[in-house]
């Protein structure tokens, strides 16, 4: 009977205890930021970086164009060689 007493004395106080707990702690205003900030010089720049992956892309797409023009440039020579090489007149191809 004791037991059962205690009991639903802790079933009523525990519950209560954390309402006015509750109604006594402070609101977190939203001016507060949890955590640390870190200062903006020593942040690196999101546009610096932006910049740099573009000047790599740059550099990149320079030396595809560059292997795609001396390629290309390979491939007509080969074609003019051909074409004076080959013994094959245009009466033979008609």
């Amino acid at each position: 009977m004791l037991t059962l007493c205690l009991l639903r004395r802790v079933v009523f106080l525990v519950p209560l205890i954390f309402v006015v707990v509750l109604l006594t702690m402070e609101p977190i205003k939203a001016s507060e930021e949890a955590g640390t900030t870190i200062p903006a010089e020593s942040r690196p720049c999101v546009d610096c970086h932006a910049f740099e992956f573009m000047q790599r892309a740059l550099q990149d797409l320079k030396k595809t164009v560059y292997n795609l023009d001396t390629r290309t440039e390979t491939l007509l020579l080969q074609v003019e060689k051909r074409t004076l090489c080959d013994c094959v007149t245009a009466d033979t191809l008609n």
